[in-house]
């Protein structure tokens, strides 16, 4: 499809990705202050950053929510909008990643120069493949103790060896000592001074550097002369290759995802981000430098892409913020135009919505706007029937854009006010919490009917149990945190589901066939509708897909969600007066039902765990790991020490950050991902179940 960029500036929508505490956060609020965006620099350490505005994430230091902010930037080709999502770097709060990327045309990876690629820097990398999106890695904290540019390059180059990371700077001194930066391309050093560092200073290279910068920037332009005839015959022949040149092959090598450029420097000591803000504007994509954008058609479910001379509006909500009067939606807009007072249509309700308010979003802030055009990241408020993933379109022409995966929850804990009379109030608050938050799950026990908030991990429930008092000023109690466990069949299989019954004085039919296909998939199950006939009513379609979903949510023997389960529906039969809405749920539930039939495989959530530390405690930390299952598959060297990566049960890891640091003596720190489902025993179920209160 053709998007339309506004004429009067060139957009680039770009997010901010990193492990934990690598310094997104930091990087992002540099970018606001150079911008003039902010008149001061936030500080983490100081609580008092404009990116991270809520009370949480400015007491605990780290990024909870992904927070967006427009700003303008100038480089020497022109002013560029852009439109910067920053993303936490905890991979509790994993939804808040995968929702940015999903609508981002372009990422910085910020990578920290002391410890490397890290485990939550791979997880951000494969989300970033999975939406192909082009990428600059800053390589930052090259200030601190036991930082090395050279070593995290060649670690980038041997954890994503689909992309050649591309050099374009070198520092000047390292640690204490780094006081700047060697531009490759133009080959001048520069200083950044001024107040903030605002002030950039281009100078001749250092006579010691000189070698250093020349061997650097020859194997820059080698990097890019292996896909660029016109460059690879200047190189060849010894010529000087112009800056112009390089620039060009630059911006085409990272639109096709070939190279990856790699800035660096350090954020809080205000060293390098200019450079940056550069770059992005230079290399990563514009609206119009990005793929086609497929369609789904709701009623026929055909695949399509917009004509080229297409005008019709169609943009994808990612984010949900209630709030007491109205709520805020955030949505990337791919197609047309959107004013104030415009009527567009929700295809999964069919809900007609009038635009009454678009905003510009800064963080917290916001500011009025009339319209919004093709490429643009903007905030829709009111009180609409939206969830994360849908689509908002044009009445004439509605079409469903893809919708965005996220990954299931893996751990539970019982909730139930303080107060009988809170307890309506409490379920509206969880039901609420679970509509902005797509990987927060709301249930409730078979036994005891008490509440079950699910979630991504530990510390993502206990932050949403805070909310409950400090935000909607609910007195409630929690239970322990257990793990959430999971079925799978034991095969794929094909089943038939009937409904035959007499139901007052009607006789209600229906028939439904549905494949169970056991494939290993990122998001748990997945539903598929393989049935096009036009003679099926879409009402019976569509209770057809409700059910299944819920069928395989709810089906297991144990009664637990069916995991690495893709069901399809392949043909549903009935007749216009004994098939209802409901007959054809019950053929569905029947045939979910036939599936699991002949017994399912208990499952336990699995994490892939990383810890960095002195050489002296590992030891005594694998052996504490080795008795709570874990499969440790390599331990390698690192500045500080060792850095460990194993895999582990969930089941295992309740208390493991109060006891890390009495096996390290504090030196030690730990970052966990969910890495699937594994199969569990009866005797290690009963042992936990027998042994912890943390399991149910």
């Amino acid at each position: 499809m053709t998007y339309r960029a506004p004429a009067s500036t060139c957009i680039r929508n770009i997010g901010i990705i990193a492990h934990i505490d690598a310094g997104k956060t930091t990087v992002t609020e540099r970018f606001l202050f150079y911008s003039g965006k902010t008149h001061r620099i936030g500080d983490v350490d100081g609580g008092n950053t404009v990116m991270d505005f809520l009370d949480e994430e400015r007491s605990r230091g780290i990024t909870i929510s992904a927070a967006a902010a427009s700003f303008e930037w100038t480089t020497v080709n022109g002013k560029s909008l852009i439109h910067l999502i920053d993303t936490p770097g905890h991979i509790d709060f994993t939804a808040e990643v995968e929702r940015a990327l999903r609508v981002i045309d372009g990422a910085v990876v910020i990578f920290s120069g002391v410890e490397g690629v890290e485990a939550q820097s791979e997880k951000v990398w494969r989300q970033s493949d999975h939406y192909k999106l082009p990428r600059i890695a800053f390589i930052n904290k090259l200030d601190r103790l036991g930082a090395s540019f050279e070593n995290t390059v060649s670690e980038i180059k041997e954890k994503f060896p689909a992309i050649t990371p591309v050099a374009l700077q070198i520092p000047i001194g390292i640690e204490s000592e780094l006081n700047g930066v060697i531009d490759l391309i133009n080959m001048q050093a520069v200083f950044f001074t001024g107040e903030e560092g605002a002030e950039l200073i281009r100078k001749d290279i250092p006579a010691e550097l000189t070698d250093a910068a020349e061997l650097a920037r020859d194997d820059m332009i080698a990097a890019l002369a292996n896909n660029s005839g016109e460059l690879a015959e200047l190189y060849i022949e010894g010529l000087e290759v112009p800056a112009t040149l390089i620039r060009q092959e630059l911006r085409q090598q990272v639109l096709a995802n070939i190279i990856c450029p790699v800035l660096c420097g350090s954020a809080k000591k205000n060293i390098g981000i200019q450079p940056l803000l550069d770059a992005v504007a230079d290399y990563l994509p514009a609206p119009d430098d990005c793929p086609q954008v497929t369609f789904c058609d709701p009623k026929s479910g055909e695949e399509s892409v917009l004509d080229a001379g297409d005008d019709n509006f169609y943009a994808l909500v990612f984010k949900v913020v209630a709030g007491t009067n109205a709520d805020l939606y955030y949505m990337r807009i791919y197609n047309g135009i959107l004013k104030l007072n415009d009527v567009v249509v929700n295809p999964r309700t069919r809900e007609k919505i009038k635009i009454k308010r678009m905003l510009r979003l800064y963080a917290r802030n916001v500011e009025a706007r009339e319209i919004a055009e093709a490429g643009d990241i903007i905030g829709v408020m009111g009180t609409f029937d939206l969830i994360t993933g849908d689509t908002l379109c044009c009445v004439n022409k509605p079409m469903l854009l893809e919708k965005i995966s996220f990954p299931e929850p893996v751990i539970s804990m019982a909730i139930e006010p303080r107060s009988t009379a809170d307890k309506d109030k409490l379920k509206h608050t969880l039901e609420l919490l679970c509509r902005e938050d797509p990987t927060l799950f709301l249930d409730r026990h078979e036994s005891t009917g008490q509440m079950l908030l699910s979630g991504m991990g530990e510390l993502h429930l206990e932050i949403n149990f805070k909310r409950i008092k400090d935000e909607f000023h609910i007195e409630s109690r929690c239970g322990q945190p257990r793990v959430t466990f999971r079925e799978t069949l034991p095969e794929s299989c094909s089943t038939t589901g009937i409904f035959d019954r007499l139901i007052g004085d009607k006789e209600l039919y229906c028939e439904v066939d549905v494949d169970f296909f056991v494939e290993k998939l990122d998001c748990g199950h997945k539903v598929e509708n393989l049935i096009k006939s036009k003679n099926i009513p879409s009402s019976w379609i569509h209770s057809a897909e409700t059910a299944l979903e819920a069928g395989v949510r709810t089906g297991g023997v144990k009664g637990y969600s069916l995991t690495y389960v893709r069901a399809v529906l392949k043909d549903l039969r009935g007749t216009q007066d004994r098939t209802t809405d409901a007959a054809v749920a019950g053929a569905v539930l029947d045939a979910v039902s036939r599936a699991v039939s002949h017994g399912t495989i208990l499952l336990e959530p699995l994490m892939k765990l990383e810890i960095s530390a002195p050489e002296e405690c590992i030891g005594e930390i694998s052996g504490y790991l080795q008795a709570r299952r874990a499969v440790i598959h390599h331990i390698g060297n690192i500045p500080s020490g060792k850095r460990l990566s194993c895999e582990v049960p969930l089941a295992e890891m309740f208390g493991f950050s109060k006891s890390l640091p009495q096996l390290s003596g504090g030196r030690a720190s730990f970052s966990m991902e969910p890495h699937g489902f594994q199969p569990i025993s009866e005797q290690d179920m009963e042992r936990l179940a027998g042994a912890s209160s943390a399991i149910f």
